[in-house]
């Protein structure tokens, strides 16, 4: 029980950590509004700011989204499942999903190290930053979805042996 709280304390941190990156988000659009049609003078950064912080905000924020389970999905089947069924059914599809994110987590890693080594840089405007912080929140976001992923296993793992959710 402690591990699913601490692992659910981190997702939850990380998800109000996302969730504030909409101020400067927002900042960004708003002023890129404001100098193109106002001052008739566009940013140089606006675009690219836009869509890392939103990228980020989206990688950062998924892992919360399975801990508050608001992810996409199809009751049609399991309305009509036990409780304990439906922990059965999602023990098995996180088992197998638990490796695929650590891999993912893992290459996302390596990927993370090679643009901050090379000095990867964007491309897309006259900015052009650096690119490493933009892999950095999806490598974050992977590891923490993987986490949480094993919180949410053990979560089933406790109904299927004690019949009471979490």
């Amino acid at each position: 029980m402690r591990l699913i709280h601490f692992l659910d304390g981190v997702t939850r941190l990380f998800g109000a950590l996302a969730a504030l990156l909409i101020l400067p988000l927002t900042f960004a659009l708003v002023y890129e509004v404001f100098s193109r049609y106002v001052l008739n003078q566009p940013t140089l950064w606006a675009y690219e700011i836009s869509y890392m912080v939103m990228g980020a905000l989206f990688m950062l924020g998924m892992a919360n989204a399975l801990r508050l389970k608001q992810h996409v999905s199809v009751d049609i089947v399991t309305l009509h499942l036990s409780v304990k069924t439906i922990a059965y059914l999602r023990t098995v599809f996180y088992l197998a999903l638990i490796p695929l994110m650590f891999w993912l987590t893992w290459e996302l890693a390596h990927y993370t190290y090679e643009a901050f080594a090379r000095h990867e840089r964007s491309g897309r405007s006259a900015w052009n930053p650096v690119m490493w912080p933009v892999y950095t929140s999806w490598f974050i976001g992977f590891l923490l979805l993987a986490l949480q992923l094993i919180s949410e296993l053990l979560k089933n793992l406790l109904i299927i042996t004690t019949g009471k959710e979490h």
